[in-house]
């Protein structure tokens, strides 16, 4: 069997993503090595995944997209961010390889000096993209496609080239640039509409992986119909979208609960029909839900398509406004704009949200037929095997 080491940026929507793949790697017999943010090792480890955080001096360095005026100015400081991070991660993943010594890697698509560095391994590997690689960005051909987020800007490709030229590599040569032989896009049809991909993209459906957690019995009490509102794990201005949906619901005769973890429940004022929570893993609550209220992550979004569950979409962030506009394209939710924030906007919108059920069952039909993280674990064991070939062949 072989030995897998997954690397990732310090954000649980890029490791939530992957785990049900790791543990599929894992129930096949093959040893599993994670790198990723130190708060979810514990976790990890109780799954029997060897699993460490990055170096510290990473997490050190946080996203504050949420204070950008602009989807311009929220790219410039996540590229900061990933820049930053990245000188970081050359020494941090090196390290580990050489503890480790790892079969193939699997690296997060926002981590660029782990991705040179893989690359210049020499070793199969695979990067795994929990975010979507078509978009509408402005000043971007929405027909074509780029390396997200890195692709999106010249300061981008910069990012990627120094990380490159450190580990001796030659540059990228433009923003189409996907240099690793296999892509694990963690999406499906019909919220990737079928648009043309490079025969490395692997398209396998969103990963739907949360902590184990007991439901609540208050929550399994709860009367129909429940409103779940869900705001971003990674601090940003959100917290705007659970005040405005707490005002609106109170007379709405629905019951509502707010799951937040970057945000303190104690500062929220809750009507009598509301609870908010610091946080619960989403799958028990979507099994009640009439309707998600959320950011627009990619997360929570696939999360409750996949349960049947239509959402009102008000999206905070330069990525969450493709998320809200495919929502509302499929059919499978409403949106409303975060400038036009308010009770008169909100409230019709998740009205009509709740009568959308058709939409998200359509959705969850199509994540289904992408063949999940038994889909991901058969094309990263057939990477692993065709570069044995390869070798094999070259020994010949």
């Amino acid at each position: 069997m072989a030995r897998y080491l997954a690397y990732t940026s310090p954000a649980r929507g890029h490791l939530y993503p992957i785990v049900d793949t790791l543990l599929e790697l894992q129930n096949r017999g093959h040893e599993v090595h994670v790198r990723t943010l130190g708060s979810e090792i514990p976790v990890l480890r109780e799954l029997g995944l060897h699993a460490e955080g990055v170096n510290p001096e990473i997490e050190k360095v946080t996203l504050d997209t949420w204070k950008a005026n602009s989807p311009q100015e929220g790219l410039a400081q996540a590229l900061k961010t990933y820049a930053s991070r990245s000188t970081h991660e050359v020494p941090d993943i090196q390290g580990t390889i050489a503890e480790v010594k790892p079969d193939s890697l699997i690296i997060d698509v926002t981590t660029a000096g782990a991705a040179a560095v893989a690359e210049a391994t020499g070793l199969p590997w695979a990067q795994t993209l929990p975010l979507f690689q078509w978009t509408s960005f402005p000043g971007i051909d929405p027909s074509k496609l780029t390396l997200i987020p890195f692709g999106l800007d010249p300061a981008g490709i910069e990012i990627v080239n120094a990380r490159r030229r450190e580990v001796g590599l030659a540059p990228a040569q433009g923003s189409a640039h996907f240099p690793a032989p296999l892509y694990l896009y963690y999406t499906s049809y019909p919220l990737e509409p079928g648009t043309p991909l490079p025969e490395s993209f692997r398209v396998v459906g969103p990963g739907l992986w949360d902590p184990a957690s007991a439901v609540p019995d208050w929550y399994t009490a709860l009367e129909d119909p429940v409103v779940v509102v869900s705001i971003s794990s990674e601090f940003q201005g959100d917290d705007a979208l659970v005040r405005a949906t707490l005002e609106t619901l109170v007379g709405e005769g629905v019951r509502v609960v707010v799951t937040t973890a970057a945000h303190d429940p104690a500062d929220f004022e809750a009507p009598p029909n509301t609870r908010v929570i610091r946080f619960l893993p989403h799958g028990p609550m979507l099994r009640k839900a009439a309707c998600v209220v959320c950011h627009g992550g990619m997360g929570i979004t696939q999360k409750a398509l996949a349960a049947g569950v239509p959402l009102c979409v008000v999206p905070f962030g330069r990525d969450q406004f493709d998320v809200a506009e495919r929502v509302v394209t499929i059919g499978a939710g409403t949106s409303v704009l975060p400038w036009e924030l308010s009770p008169a906007s909100l409230g019709p919108a998740v009205r009509e949200a709740m009568k959308m059920t058709a939409g998200a069952k359509a959705a969850a039909a199509g994540f289904a037929r992408a063949g999940g993280p038994q889909a991901a674990a058969d094309s990263l064991e057939s990477l692993l095997t065709a570069s044995s070939n390869a070798e094999s062949a070259a020994l010949v």
